[in-house]
Formats: structure tokens, sequence, C-alpha cells
């Protein structure tokens, strides 16, 4: 359960925007979307790979 914790005098939205964070920074939306298809592990191992190689090519560029 997320609690936010509300100080006197402080503005709804404001409030709302702390609990969208928390609610974004625990992953249950992005566990909930990835729930509802199946995707076989050897695409999980494919897609994991690619991004992989992306972020290294990506560092490499950097560090030249």
């Amino acid at each position: 359960m997320i609690i936010v914790p509300v100080k006197e005098g402080e503005s709804i939205d404001k409030s709302l925007k702390k609990l969208k964070r928390k609610f974004e920074k625990t992953g249950v939306v992005k566990e909930l979307r990835e729930r509802q298809k199946f995707t076989k592990p050897s695409v999980k191992n494919r897609i994991q790979r690619i991004k992989a190689v992306y972020i290294q090519k990506l560092r490499q560029a950097i560090d030249i």
C-alpha cells in the first residue's frame, strides 16, 4: 500500500504528483502491462541482448 503524507496547506495537485511518482517507482503499472501478454523467454532474452548491445555502443561512443 502506498502512503503519501500530505502536509497542511499543500495542494491536491502536488499530492497527486507525489502519489504518481511513488506508484511509478514501485513498477506496478509496468508489471501489470507485462502480465497482460505472454512473451516467450527466447524473445525476452533477444530483446535484453539488443538493449545491452545498444547501451554498450552508446558507452563506447562517449569514451571515444
